[in-house]
């Protein structure tokens, strides 16, 4: 058995949740034994397709042409195409059209999560499916006390810090971050991801270009320095209005940093307030959970052992195992 994995302008993407999910299905896919390409010209037995434009399209129906099963991956939904980029909103009917023709066209879907299998669903897309977790490497996303100071060293920050990590969009609620950050001033605010400035609306570039004094934009960074963000962040904060999983925040779980999250379905059954994560929605909230989580020590160490519990549920070992199965079962006609 050959998967191809497929997604389009890798370079693009790479720096999107759609490339770190495309990443850990390869390294999930490696630890599970299972023979894959990315090359659309390699020879291949099943077809696994992670975005949604013209070549994605056609691999789909060649493949199908070919008897190949196509198997696709619900990582774009209308939900949360929207708020994102420039003229998103005005685009988003169309790409809802599209995403019920590009999902009801396959074989097979994923669904990164219960929640996004509902939303597309209720697309009256009847093509039949299973949830797998995008899943996270927790051998890499253990807390590291070296890349820690090496981290608050480099940017000379003075703990507290609290972070975000994701392309900083309206969607993500980079406006509650910097209004939070704005009642806690003695507090350092990070956020972590690529800006993509030329894509984004007048308000968010001016957010960029002038930060209050306690907020730090720092852009795209490697792993290294990610890792050791989340081991000297003592609140990971993602105020994020529509996730699918939310690969950031199993990132933060793995790592044990406390999280805090605002109190959208998408976690409704798998992030639990005051066991795992503290849930907010809205700014006074978010600020008197940022408090709580800062002033009691032991009560955050708590959420974060209890958070990498939930990340090892959904470690890429478990994840390359389902898929396997996925893979096996399709080419068996048995799904």
């Amino acid at each position: 058995m050959k998967v191809l994995l497929y997604s389009e302008n890798q370079k693009l993407f790479q720096k999107s949740g759609v490339g770190v999910a495309l990443k850990h299905q390869m390294e999930a896919l490696k630890r599970a034994g299972v023979n894959f390409t990315l090359n659309p010209k390699e020879s291949f037995d099943i077809v696994h397709i992670n975005t949604i434009g013209p070549g994605a399209w056609r691999l789909l129906k060649t493949s199908k042409r070919r008897g190949i099963p196509v198997i696709y991956h619900t990582h774009t939904t209308y939900e949360d195409f929207r708020n994102s980029f420039l003229f998103s909103n005005l685009a988003a009917p169309t790409i809802k059209r599209l995403l019920k023709k590009r999902y009801g066209a396959a074989d097979y879907l994923i669904f990164p999560s219960k929640y996004t299998q509902e939303t597309v669903r209720n697309y009256a897309v009847k093509t039949p499916g299973s949830v797998v977790s995008n899943g996270v490497d927790i051998e890499k996303f253990r807390k590291n006390e070296k890349l820690s100071h090496k981290f608050l060293e480099t940017f000379s920050i003075k703990p507290p810090v609290i972070l975000n990590v994701g392309l900083p969009l309206k969607r993500k609620g980079i406006h509650e971050f910097i209004s939070v950050a704005k009642q806690l001033p003695e507090y350092t605010f990070v956020w972590f991801g690529a800006k993509f400035s030329a894509l984004q609306p007048r308000e968010v570039r001016n957010i960029l270009k002038h930060p209050p004094k306690n907020v730090l934009f720092p852009g795209y960074v490697p792993s290294e320095i990610l890792l050791g963000a989340l081991s000297a962040a003592d609140v990971f904060f993602f105020p994020s209005y529509e996730e699918n999983e939310g690969i950031a925040v199993l990132e933060a779980l793995s790592t044990e940093c406390a999280v805090l999250i605002r109190d959208i379905p998408v976690y409704r059954e798998w992030m639990h307030s005051g066991k795992n994560c503290l849930k907010g929605r809205s700014v006074p909230e978010f600020v008197d959970a940022i408090r709580k989580l800062i002033e009691n020590p032991s009560f955050a160490k708590k959420l974060g052992k209890n958070g990498r519990k939930t990340a090892e549920e959904r470690s890429l070992e478990k994840v390359g195992a389902k898929l396997k199965k996925i893979y096996e079962e399709l080419l068996g006609g048995g799904l």
